[in-house]
């Protein structure tokens, strides 16, 4: 895969803005992003065809937003809503979006153009593992890395047995949307759970979502710890009583606290707003965004949350994660959870 980014030569359509920016342009700019459909492309890899849609700027000015999806999704139904948020345009429209499904996970595909040197990393639950695994074998393709829901460590026996009588009792439907919601979450019906019961059972290619379901399940323990962790910066998101709160929040235990953001969000109908601004944060403490870009935003400020790290000995850069501030108040510590309200 590292090959194929390195290949990646994309001319990009519209330099990036500077200084005081054009108001009737950048709505121009956002309308015709929120009616991009994307270039789909077909990757040929020794472990399958991975299908990919290329959305955004097209800049390899900078490192390309690169996301991967969870168990039972495709990178539409995963990341839609996110990346269409209005809030999110200012972000798309600076960034090319490379959206990966996963081998047999999408219906259909066609050649993947050739220049991206480096990713920031966005993952849901299984696509926050394999981005995990492809930073931790290939760091300098990877800038940085937002991982949602993620669990590092493999099924121990007593989830192994779990599964198997989950999967005896249960639907592979039912087993993962146990997967992707709390049970407070199931237990309520919501819409968002049924349009995805009704995605997942009725799909065509369900026996790939089972292969998927299971290699997931199969995954092997990461053996994270402060002397063996990523060398970028991370931002871990976790949904409040979502399934794997504690995974997060062991993982968030073993990684850098210097280079590392913990964020725990409610899942509401605020959330593409609250991850929205914790992104945007993200990527400008990475130094890829203008302060001026943020206007917006720093008038809701509640919280923040801040640090300065060095990467290689040579580049230092702040990084602040902000949900807002106080004046004349310390931010907290750069390991602490931060907890959002809607």
């Amino acid at each position: 895969m590292t090959t194929e980014m390195q290949e990646i030569a994309i001319t990009e359509d519209k330099p990036l803005l500077t200084g005081q920016a054009d108001t009737t342009k950048d709505a121009e700019l956002a309308a015709r992003i929120l009616l991009d459909q994307g270039q789909e492309h077909s990757i040929e890899t020794p472990h399958g065809v991975l299908h990919v849609t290329l959305h955004g700027a097209r800049t390899t000015r900078r490192p390309a937003i690169l996301t991967f999806h969870d168990v039972g999704l495709d990178s539409k139904s995963c990341f839609s809503t996110l990346f269409k948020f209005e809030e999110m345009q200012e972000i798309v429209k600076s960034f090319t979006l490379i959206h990966i499904d996963a081998p047999g996970q999408d219906e259909g595909a066609a050649t993947y153009p050739t220049g991206f040197r480096t990713v920031i990393g966005v993952g849901v639950g299984a696509g926050a593992y394999i981005l995990s695994k492809f930073t931790l074998a290939n760091p300098d393709a990877v800038e940085g890395l937002v991982l949602v829901n993620i669990d590092t460590n493999a099924r121990g026996w007593m989830d192994w047995a779990a599964q198997k009588l989950s999967s005896v009792t249960s639907s592979l439907t039912e087993q993962v949307l146990s997967h992707l919601f709390s049970q407070e979450e199931l237990s309520s019906n919501t819409d968002l759970v049924q349009s995805h019961r009704d995605r997942i059972s009725k799909s065509s290619n369900l026996f790939n979502i089972e292969l998927f379901w299971k290699a997931y399940n199969s995954r092997r323990d990461m053996n994270l710890d402060r002397n063996s962790t990523f060398k970028c910066p991370v931002m871990l998101v976790v949904g409040d009583q979502a399934p794997y709160e504690d995974a997060a929040v062991e993982c968030n235990s073993k990684l850098d606290p210097t280079t590392t953001s913990f964020l725990k969000v409610p899942h509401c109908h605020d959330f593409p707003a609250k991850l929205t601004e914790a992104f945007k944060y993200f990527i400008q403490g990475m130094g890829y965004m203008a302060s001026s870009c943020m206007t917006r935003l720093s008038r809701s400020r509640t919280t923040s949350l801040s640090s300065s790290y060095s990467m290689d000995g040579s580049r230092s850069r702040s990084r602040t994660l902000s949900q807002g501030s106080q004046g004349g108040q310390m931010p907290p510590s750069p390991s602490q959870t931060m907890e959002v309200s809607c």
